[in-house]
């Protein structure tokens, strides 16, 4: 690594710039960068994203005597550009110190203002400034943060709200006012006092108060942050590497609370939610930037337009909003221009969407931060598709500038229409999320976790939610906040997650003790049920009927895109006709996977189908299987009709048999009184198709070698649907795939009996259909010798999710026992039955792929395991030169832009 660990910015120079984010962190290069273009940016100096490593390997003691000298260095730089010294009396510096990891991750880490403070330097910050309230509401802060982030204060138990809190809560009940700047400059020394005794009563530790010690506990802290709880499960939720490590800033302090002409702000330049081309945010008079995100004092809105949008959902009249609440732009006009102005040069300079955080200190404008926002997937989309019509990206970029896995909110379903005109509103707050949830209420993150765990849909409603509420808030479909505003922490995690929020339903009345919410003169208890809609902000009684999304607009429009790039193309995994065209419609160009047991499981069919099993007899198998073959023609029927002229891929029966049969007293029971034998004859049979291992047993091609009446019943029905729909003028294409094989004989075996029934359908018929045999690799050894089994099989497909139980060795189905101990202890990095073990499964894809084309140049390859669906692993399938992958119909979109992004990225 490089000896550098310190890199210094300010006063429109920089030792870093943009390009730098794997060092500085986000944070750290794009506060480089704004000050090589321009952008007022307080002076200071970030240290590097190896020194968190460093901090991991060698210890907390090594890593602070290797930065020692440049921090002091760069500490002085700071002082000299400022015109103020670090632990002053007179002229006091007072610093920040922040995270910045490689990837945004919004409120995981922590944060530390007004550094640099104790009982003498305040004074003399009071004198130099001649604002005694400002000094004193900075010390407390800095005491509050500080004993928080780096002394370990935390509430005693989750009903227990922030120490702190109570606090300040206490010393404002005993003067009877409710807001944090209504506090006197002696109510603001006592909050000092008291906080500072009760950090020593709970931790047992001295406030420190030499400014250089308190520099050091930051930094230490906010490295010790990257490995916190809520940071852990945030990189695991996104993917984003540990040995990634977070940078840490130290910036000179601005101060938005020094009067009236002070202010603090987050401000985005297009709407994080919907992806609108308007410039909006919030901002505080008087207050520091934790105010605004915390959602201790609701914000006021930056421009006009979203001042008198709030105004409308929360029905405000428009004059009482512009005399209480006015925007930005009205109030601080000057600055108002300046501000846009910046957030205009930081789009076109950056080329995409800012989130950018911002104080005004007595009537200058300083920018403390700007990074790629945090979006939902709607306006990832539209973001994406807009910046590509007005030219300042190209069609390449704009697919790569689009996440697959956040398509997934654009196929959520939403509200009913008449549904929602009937519901019952609750209240409204704001949209800081948009999509429509519903659930039973929860208040506590664990509670959300454990009802989720156990099947509940959870709405999780809290005053503001904090980091530490991530576990719940992903376990939930929605969250509703009392506090907060479209920037607050619940607003910008639930975008990024893609969650429905409303935050800022001031009408809540939440008690956690009791859980219960009170919503005018309406009160819920934990378990009742609400519905919430991200887009209006409306909170609705009960639970509100939705209906399946539509590929429409932007997201149409995206899909075009797509099409224009890609060569793998996308099919479905589909048992009803139903899903069929839910695929269809959502871009699928045939069937890759239809599954025929889960025909079996009707009332009828399945009487049916333990008769054949039953039966020990080829005649009373057959007998069996022939009232079985009008059920699996009219399926087949419909499934061919709804996707006329795509390939559909049917794979003949694949389960054990025990699968189809009762293994319980009451449901052998019924079974021997519809069969009309007893009790006893069912269990012996039962227990006859007990197998140890039935996944490595009885199943796939080898009961259709066994048993190959059922191969000819499947056939039939498959090929008489298809005779049926041709001679009514479609065009219906028909693949049968053989499952499970290892030796190339037992494909041979099958595709004898599927040739002679095929041959006596259609000279019965007098019409003859197209139709292809293939196989599914499924097992290594026919991966090993896919060369020979190209000679016979037309195409390969792979089951992915049968290759990777059978390659590592890993029961599908047990998985779980052990699979989170080898996440936690990294001897895997992900779940390979989610993700494509590339380097072996991979592996045996591509060698099969390679030896079955030189047997067979023209092989249609694909896959249809789990792994179709997921990005990574399409885009493996890319490389490899797959011709399509199958995924659930829901998840086809998300891979049409994944392969689409393998090609643009080729």
């Amino acid at each position: 690594m490089s000896e550098k660990r310190v890199y210094t910015f300010g006063n429109g120079k920089a030792e870093g710039k943009a390009d730098m984010r794997n060092l500085l962190g986000g944070k750290g290069a794009n506060l480089a960068e704004m000050n090589l273009i321009g952008v007022p940016v307080p002076p200071g100096f970030t240290i590097t994203t190896d020194v968190c490593n460093e901090y991991f390997e060698k210890g907390k003691e090594t890593v602070v005597s290797l930065l020692r000298d440049e921090v002091i260095a760069s500490v002085h730089h700071i002082e000299g550009l400022m015109n103020s010294k670090f632990g002053d009396i007179e002229n006091p510096l007072l610093v920040s110190v922040r995270s910045g990891a490689r990837a945004s991750m919004p409120g995981m880490m922590d944060t530390i203002l007004n550094l640099g403070l104790n009982d003498e330097v305040v004074r003399g910050l009071a004198k130099k400034t001649g604002n005694e309230r400002f000094a004193y509401d900075s010390y407390r802060r800095f005491v509050q943060m500080y004993g928080d982030v780096v002394l370990g204060m935390k509430p005693v138990n989750k009903e227990a709200i922030d120490p702190f809190e109570a606090i300040i809560e206490k010393v404002k009940a005993q003067r009877g006012i409710s807001l944090d700047n209504e506090m006197t400059v002696d109510e603001l020394k006592q909050l000092v006092d008291l906080f500072k005794k009760a950090i020593k009563e709970q931790t047992g530790k001295d406030f420190p108060t030499d400014p250089m010690d308190q520099l050091w506990g930051a930094i230490c802290a906010v490295f010790d942050s990257w490995m916190n709880e809520r940071a852990i499960l945030y990189r695991k939720m996104e993917g984003i590497p540990a040995e990634w490590g977070t940078a840490v800033s130290v910036m000179a302090m601005v101060f938005g609370n020094m009067g009236n002409t002070s202010a603090t702000g987050v401000c985005f330049s297009r709407d994080a939610a919907t992806g609108e081309n308007v410039f909006n945010g919030e901002y505080l008079v008087n207050a520091q930037g934790e105010d605004v995100v915390a959602g201790i004092r609701t914000p006021q809105q930056i421009t006009k337009l979203g001042s008198q949008r709030w105004a409308e959902q929360q029905q405000i009249p428009e004059e009482e909003r512009a005399t209480k609440y006015p925007s930005m732009e009205e109030a601080m006009p000057e600055i108002f221009a300046q501000l846009d102005a910046l957030q205009h040069k930081l789009e076109k300079h950056y080329h995409d969407m800012q989130d950018m955080e911002f104080t005004v200190q007595e009537g200058k404008l300083w920018f403390l931060q700007t990074r790629n926002g945090k979006r939902t997937g709607t306006a990832m989309v539209k973001i994406a598709m807009d910046l590509l019509h007005e030219g300042e990206i190209d069609e390449k970029t704009a697919l790569k500038r689009c996440e697959p896995n956040k398509l997934d909110e654009l196929l959520h379903p939403v509200f009913d229409k008449d549904a929602q005109k009937k519901a019952k509103v609750l209240t409204r707050g704001l949209p800081a999320s948009p999509g429509a949830a519903c659930g039973q209420i929860v208040f506590f993150a664990d509670d959300a976790e454990k009802w989720h765990e156990a099947g509940r849909r959870v709405i999780m409603v809290r005053i503001e939610t904090s980091p530490e509420d991530l576990a719940g808030m992903a376990a939930a479909e929605g969250i509703v906040t009392a506090r907060g505003g479209m920037t607050s922490h619940a607003a910008v995690v639930a975008r990024g997650m893609g969650k429905c929020c409303v935050s800022g339903a001031g009408a809540l009345n939440v008690d956690y003790k009791a859980r219960t919410v009170e919503i005018d003169g309406v009160t819920l208890k934990e378990g009742d049920y609400i519905s919430l809609n991200g887009s209006t902000g409306e909170i609705y009684f009960g639970e509100v009927k939705t209906k399946p999304a539509e590929v429409t607009g932007d997201f149409a429009d995206l899909m075009k895109l797509c099409d224009k790039y890609t060569r793998l193309v996308v099919r479905t995994n589909a048992d009803t006709p139903h899903d069929a065209q839910v695929a269809r419609n959502f871009g699928a160009v045939g069937i890759g996977l239809c599954r025929t047991e889960h025909m079996f499981f009707d009332n009828e069919k399945i009487k049916a189908m333990r008769e054949m099993i039953l039966s020990d007899t080829v005649e009373g198998r057959k007998k069996a299987l022939e009232k079985l073959l009008p059920y699996q023609t009219k399926d087949f029927y419909g499934i061919l009709k709804a996707m006329d002229g795509c390939p559909v891929n049917i794979r003949l029966l694949d389960p054990p048999l025990h699968e189809f049969v009762p293994h319980d007293l009451a449901g052998q029971q019924t079974m021997a009184e519809e069969m009309g034998l007893t009790v006893a004859e069912i269990q012996k049979r039962v227990d006859s198709l007990s197998e140890h291992n039935p996944m490595l047993g009885h199943r796939g091609c080898r009961l259709g070698n066994t048993y190959p009446e059922i191969t000819e019943m499947q056939t039939k029905a498959i090929l008489g649907a298809a005779v049926q729909l041709k001679k009514e003028g479609f065009n219906p294409e028909p693949e049968i795939m053989v499952p499970l094989i290892g030796i190339v004989n037992e494909f041979d075996m099958q595709e004898q009996v599927i040739r002679s029934t095929a041959n006596k359908i259609f000279e019965e018929a007098g019409v003859e259909v197209e139709f292809k045999v293939g196989t599914m690799i499924e097992i290594p050894r026919a991966a090993l010798t896919a060369g020979y089994i190209a000679k016979k099989a037309e195409y390969f497909s792979f089951g992915t999710n049968d290759l990777t139980q059978m390659t590592f060795g890993y029961s599908r189905d047990d998985i779980a026992s052990f699979l989170p101990v080898y996440l936690d202890k990294k001897i895997l990095n992900v779940d390979p039955f989610q993700v494509l073990d590339q380097t072996g499964v991979g592996q045996l894809i591509e060698m099969a792929v390679d030896n079955g084309r030189k047997t067979r140049p023209n092989l249609t390859c694909g896959i249809c395991g789990e792994h179709g669906g997921e990005p990574s692993s399409v885009k493996f399938c890319h490389r490899v030169g797959l011709n399509y992958v199958s995924c659930s119909p829901f998840r086809v979109p998300i891979a049409r832009l994944a392969a689409a992004q393998a090609a643009v990225e080729e």
